[in-house]
């Protein structure tokens, strides 16, 4: 996704890409880590852990940086970054699904991403010269 977005000279690019899903992998692998730690330390049954808090976490943190890279653009009337910041979303969702041994879903979902990207930026160009 990184790579297509680089190609079309995007706000966020390749190298933006491969750190949000990577560091999607990693803090979903860490929370796992540290969940199988606390619950190796107490007797059975006397901790309850869930992943799903970081993967939240996640959520809100690449959200909040996906704000920061949608602006008005007046010029135009309308609006710029938000393929870019849903983009990102995309990919930490895929680092997610990588952290979680799902990988045929993170290629599944990174191919239909990358249809969606390509597909519909051609189908809008088309439009937009009727």
């Amino acid at each position: 996704m990184g790579w297509e977005r680089e190609g079309a000279g995007k706000l966020a690019g390749l190298r933006t890409y491969m750190l949000v899903c990577r560091s999607a992998t990693l803090f979903v692998r860490l929370g796992i880590l540290l969940i199988a730690e606390a619950v190796a330390r107490f007797p059975s049954g006397a901790l309850r852990a869930d992943p799903a808090p970081t993967i939240k976490a996640l959520a809100v943190g690449i959200s909040f940086i996906g704000a920061g890279i949608i602006f008005r653009d007046r010029s135009r009337t309308g609006m710029q970054g938000l393929t870019t910041a849903a983009g990102l979303l995309a990919a930490a969702a895929i680092g997610i699904a990588i952290a979680i041994n799902r990988h045929i879903v993170a290629c599944g979902i990174t191919l239909i991403f990358l249809l969606v990207l390509r597909m519909l930026a051609h189908l809008e160009r088309q439009l937009k010269l009727k």
